[in-house]
């Protein structure tokens, strides 16, 4: 009986060793230059390195670059404790499943509308460029990886899921697997379909953080995908007073749905080595969306991982990280051998 117990001791205590190293760099952004929004083009960045990266100094490993939804940042997913997520302890959890060990890579790209949409913009930003050049550029010359797209993944939730469908559709080049959990503005028309609220009193960062959470994503999505830099102070284009959309920027709109431009990058999609994103089943929107990307993609005959599962916008995320996402990205990038 002591020695099973001595046994089961020394296995928990090895256990809570195995656990990886968080840490939060900065990131200049070239391409995020000059926005006028005046987000900074220095960004914070978050990083996971597994167990044994401070250990196997010779060793390099493969790269998943995260990123987060709409209204949250790094700090949230990384550092907060209260937070609905903790994303190391959750990556702690998948290598403890069976994952391999990876770095992670979490860029925040909360912005004066209080997200990116990891778009390209002259009122945001290239983001399209950020994460896809220079993040990856910088994290291969700063970082023990094997620096090669067999060994490069992306993914993300919500926002940061129609992030990694959008910017993993044009850079076949740069990634060779995606998994996109519950994305969002998969469709023409999103948060712009049917009559708008009035937001032209909107004039600073206070105003935004006033609204409520569908007005917020109506700011963030015209910021990305209609900016005007002739239309201070927030350089972009709203449906007017009246609420109703004028039809070309719905068409505005409509170019940046995945559903809209997949099609476009149907060669692109068939470079990846793995293509994956699921939806809880009690997301109506993203839930029919994503069915709606499923069958198209079936019918161009891509390959691809998907699933409706029991839950909603968030509440099972971490296990989908730990039971899809990691091992969704184990199977596909390519590890180093030990040396």
């Amino acid at each position: 009986m002591k020695l099973a117990l001595a046994l089961l001791l020394f296995a928990l205590g090895t256990f809570a060793l195995a656990q990886g190293t968080p840490e939060r760099i900065k990131v200049h952004g070239k391409s995020l230059e000059g926005n006028l929004s005046a987000d900074p083009a220095i960004r914070d960045v978050s990083v996971y390195l597994p167990p044994s990266y401070k250990k196997e100094k010779n060793r390099r490993y493969p790269v998943v670059y995260f990123l987060h939804g709409f209204t949250d940042s790094d700090q949230k997913w990384f550092w907060e404790e209260k937070h609905w997520i903790n994303l190391p302890k959750v990556l702690d959890r998948a290598l403890a499943e069976g994952a391999a060990e990876m770095i992670v890579v979490m860029p925040n790209a909360f912005t004066l509308f209080q997200g990116s949409m990891y778009s390209n913009s002259v009122t945001t930003g290239d983001w399209e460029s950020y994460v896809a050049r220079e993040l990856v550029a910088y994290i291969d010359s700063h970082y023990r990886t094997l620096p090669r797209r067999e060994s490069r993944g992306i993914a993300g939730h919500s926002m940061g899921g129609y992030g990694t469908l959008r910017i993993g559709m044009k850079n076949p080049d740069v990634f060779s697997a995606l998994y996109a959990l519950s994305p969002c503005c998969m469709a023409p028309g999103g948060t712009s379909r049917g009559p708008q609220p009035d937001l032209s009193h909107v004039r600073t960062a206070e105003d935004v953080a006033k609204l409520n959470f569908f007005q917020k994503a109506s700011l963030a999505g015209a910021a990305a995908w209609s900016p005007n830099p002739q239309n201070p102070p927030l350089y972009l284009d709203l449906a007017p007073r009246d609420g109703n959309v004028p039809p070309d920027l719905m068409a505005r709109w409509a170019a940046n749905a995945p559903l809209a431009f997949v099609d476009q990058y149907i060669t692109h999609l068939k470079r990846y080595k793995g293509i994956g994103f699921d939806a809880g089943d009690q997301e109506a929107v993203i839930g029919r969306d994503a069915k709606a990307f499923s069958a198209k993609l079936q019918a161009y005959g891509l390959l691809h991982d998907f699933e409706i599962y029991p839950g909603n916008h968030t509440n099972h995320i971490d296990e989908r990280i730990v039971k899809k996402t990691m091992p969704f990205f184990t199977r596909h990038l390519e590890a180093g051998k030990k040396r």
